[in-house]
């Protein structure tokens, strides 16, 4: 139970839950997910490392880039994440950092490396 809590209590806030959900759907690179949620990068690494130290994410580097993904291990967090997902096209902020990231809109110029899926 305490486990559900404290997950539920991670994605209350706006910008961990966008975060969340894209890195649900490709690995993604701090700068990249600076210019998709035109957020500030210190804000995305902080909210990067605590993922990490929860276990939440795996990282990967490549290059002077390290890509960051999902790696939910509990059922229950990855069922929580697959219904706002299902849900994602009525939450306008959640699809618009979809749109974003599938069309790498404001990405050209956020860093010189490109999303990459984590093996």
């Amino acid at each position: 139970m305490k486990s559900l809590q404290g997950f539920l209590k991670l994605i209350s806030e706006e910008t961990r839950l966008r975060i969340l959900m894209l890195l649900n759907e490709e690995a993604l690179c701090v700068c990249e997910l600076e210019a998709i949620l035109e957020v500030p990068q210190p804000r995305v690494s902080k909210i990067l490392s605590k993922y990490r130290d929860l276990g939440l994410v795996i990282d990967e580097r490549k290059g002077k880039f390290i890509y960051y993904k999902l790696a939910l291990k509990d059922p229950l967090h990855q069922a929580i994440v697959s219904t706002i997902k299902e849900k994602r096209e009525t939450i306008e902020q959640l699809s618009r950092d979809y749109q974003r990231m599938l069309t790498k809109e404001g990405l050209l110029n956020a860093c010189q490396g490109s999303p990459s899926e984590l093996e």
